[in-house]
């Protein structure tokens, strides 16, 4: 059976499907317990009449829109598939669905928080690689003919990235979003056209 998407929207409290928009445990007790026999109906039913609670909950943790937006929709697809190990005796739906909200949201706030490490990491990686000398020596030179030509020696994908990070002034991010590459692509286009640059222009 196909996967149930739901709605991508932050407001969600009313349901076509006739059900209380203040839900009663044992309604979303019943909705859950069909869910896990893979009633689609139900749930549509219980992602409209909890959703509201499911993002405020990851927004708070959070903050960022877009990625509580994300986690809200990871946490639904993780109801459709482990919604028989909801167990009613342990405690409510709402408990239970609120315990995935809050760990889902605490494992994006990890995740993104490594992501942040590593490209700082390695944007600090970047630095040791002769980066003052190269980028003193390009800036100073940027009209001369010297320069132009060792930028000729760069494949056409380094010409562009080096052009936008140092003379266009954009970040890695900047320039990976305009040129709709990874970020790590970038910044390994941008490392070696500079050890390009640096053999060519002959700076130790």
């Amino acid at each position: 059976m196909e996967t149930p998407r739901a709605s991508r929207t932050t407001s969600a409290g009313s349901s076509a499907s006739g059900f209380a928009a203040e839900p009663t445990m044992a309604t979303l007790t019943d909705l859950l317990l069909r869910v896990a026999a893979k009633d689609q109906q139900a749930f549509a039913a219980f992602y409209a009449q909890t959703s509201r609670r499911v993002y405020g909950l990851a927004r708070r943790v959070l903050i960022d829109p877009e990625l509580s937006e994300d986690t809200t929709q990871e946490v639904y697809l993780q109801v459709w598939n482990i919604a028989d190990r909801f167990r009613p005796e342990m405690g409510s739906p709402m408990a239970w669905l609120m315990t995935l909200t809050h760990r889902r949201a605490v494992d994006k706030v990890r995740s993104e928080q490594s992501s942040t490490d590593r490209e700082a990491r390695y944007g600090a990686a970047m630095q040791e690689i002769d980066h003052d000398n190269v980028v003193d020596t390009v800036t100073q030179r940027l009209e001369a003919e010297t320069v132009v030509k060792c930028l000729e020696t760069l494949t056409d994908t380094q010409q562009e990235s080096v052009k936008l990070a140092y003379y266009g002034g954009l970040t890695y991010r900047e320039v990976a979003e305009k040129l709709g590459v990874a970020v790590p692509t970038i910044k390994s286009r941008i490392r070696d056209g500079l050890l390009r640059l640096k053999t060519c222009l002959g700076v130790n």
